[in-house]
């Protein structure tokens, strides 16, 4: 996924790890040390900048793949026709089945925002995710070359391209979704439904003063499962778009080995972004799909357990 060329004037300059290193660092814009506002150098700088520092790279590649969803769908739903349908139409129309049928199978529930939220989850996760078969070096070479006419040093340039290989977007929209959880479980159950939700269950007893040696103990054990849900949802998105991007970029730097090792790396390259194909797709259902079985375990009356 890189430019030959490209690859082996990097390693004129950079060792494969600060190569590696190099890709997998954000432009971050923060408090620098000295108490002024710019761009972090290097990882270190950037992580020293807080909670307050933002992955400019991420948030602008995240908000502009949003945008190209509203106004792909909106083009769609404006001339959408039932004869002979464009294929851009077609492809919408997949998409909002496949939503549909999933909400139909799995929200027996009437909520009208779970339908709109499973799809704009499902393509702008898909969307992100997409983003790492673009060319490893690309999008960061044209960012490098920009940033070396406004006189950065083209080392300090960092640029990444995919946003869900990014845990501050997939933990934030985890956490979205944990919030929604919340929200649901208390309207739907009430607060003391909710709370009973968490402390009488799994281990129930019709005597009272049992289960009430039981609460602690329930508590401890369910809390741990519902904090789990944001993590794992926003964790397993990431872990596996960083490893796919983390390969690619380990045969970018085959292509800067040498031809023999160049010629590896087509075969290689070629057989991964095949593979990558369905993890890109399959991560993009599996979020979708967890958000609405979270919304329909939030509705779950305290019967259904």
């Amino acid at each position: 996924m890189s430019d030959v060329e490209h690859v082996a004037e990097h390693h004129e300059a950079l060792t494969s790890s600060q190569y590696i290193q190099h890709h997998l660092t954000n432009l971050t814009y923060g408090q620098l040390p000295d108490g002024s506002w710019g761009f972090a150098a290097n990882g270190a700088e950037a992580k020293a900048m807080g909670f307050w520092a933002i992955n400019v790279d991420t948030m602008g590649w995240s908000l502009f793949l949003g945008l190209v969803f509203f106004l792909i769908f909106r083009s769609v739903a404006k001339k959408v026709t039932s004869d002979a349908p464009t294929g851009l139409q077609n492809a919408v129309e997949c998409a909002v089945e496949l939503v549909e049928s999933n909400v139909k199978s799995m929200f027996p529930y009437h909520n009208k925002m779970i339908a709109p939220m499973a799809l704009t989850i499902f393509v702008w996760v898909l969307f992100m995710n997409s983003m790492d078969l673009l060319a490893i070096d690309l999008l960061p070479q044209i960012a490098e070359k920009i940033g070396v006419q406004l006189g950065a040093n083209p080392h300090e340039v960092f640029f990444k391209v995919v946003p869900s290989a990014d845990p501050n977007i997939t933990l934030g929209m985890a956490l979205c979704v944990f919030v929604l959880i919340l929200w649901y479980s208390i309207t739907q159950k009430g607060l003391l439904g909710f709370i009973k939700e968490l402390t009488l269950h799994p281990f129930s007893s019709s005597n009272p003063i049992v289960q009430t040696l039981f609460i602690p103990v329930n508590f401890v054990l369910e809390l741990p499962t519902l904090l789990s849900k944001p993590v794992s949802l926003g964790l397993r998105l990431f872990g596996n778009l960083y490893a796919g991007e983390i390969i690619f970029i380990l045969v970018a730097i085959m292509y800067g080995a040498g031809w023999l090792f160049a010629g590896v790396a087509v075969a290689v390259q070629i057989i991964w972004a095949l593979f990558h194909l369905l993890i890109i797709y399959l991560q993009a259902l599996i979020f979708m799909v967890l958000t609405i079985v979270y919304m329909s375990l939030a509705y779950q009356n305290d019967e259904a357990h």
